[in-house]
């Protein structure tokens, strides 16, 4: 199978979940895939008021419910593994979420927004993908967590049923 062929999509289904999961991410509790986090900027031209653009993550990865920790920018395999790295990061800037990954299919860009490790940026094979234990660890040094603060971190959130989530911005003040 030629990888230059297969579409983003292809890509992410078919290279980047199965590392993910492989890593011990739990794809039903863990990972979300094409994460819309805003509608998109409203423009107004005298009368005429369009939407622009919504922007959407292709991989939100979660420690649990609403406590976001790494981020995975996908690109199809004729763009280079770094190719998205710069737009994970804004995304991630947005969303306050430490961790960025990057990927073509061949591999992972890893850019740490935290500071905690001794790079800011390395190149992971596909199957170095780290655990969610490891970027808890690194999230729990980040945020300065100790252990009377880690529990109620990991405290899950009220739910009144309605389905409804927070937005980003209220999961952030959290």
């Amino acid at each position: 199978m030629d990888k230059r062929s297969l579409t983003e999509r292809d890509i992410c289904t078919k290279f980047i979940l199965p590392a993910v999961k492989h890593a011990g991410w739990d794809e039903m509790l863990q990972v979300r895939e094409e994460v819309y986090f805003t509608k998109g900027r409203i423009i107004v031209r005298g009368k005429l008021v369009t939407r622009g653009k919504a922007k959407k993550a292709d991989f939100v990865l979660y420690y649990k419910p609403n406590i976001p920790i790494a981020l995975i920018e996908a690109k199809d395999n004729n763009h280079s593994v770094g190719d998205g790295i710069q737009q994970g990061l804004d995304y991630a800037a947005t969303l306050d979420i430490p961790f960025v990954f990057s990927s073509n299919g061949d591999g992972f860009v890893f850019h740490d927004r935290s500071g905690q490790s001794d790079t800011k940026e390395a190149n992971l094979g596909l199957d170095a993908f780290p655990s969610p234990a490891d970027l808890w660890v690194r999230y729990r040094a980040w945020k300065g967590l100790n252990p009377e603060a880690e529990q109620i971190v990991l405290q899950d959130y009220f739910d009144d049923g309605s389905g409804k989530a927070p937005r980003y911005y209220q999961v952030n003040a959290v």
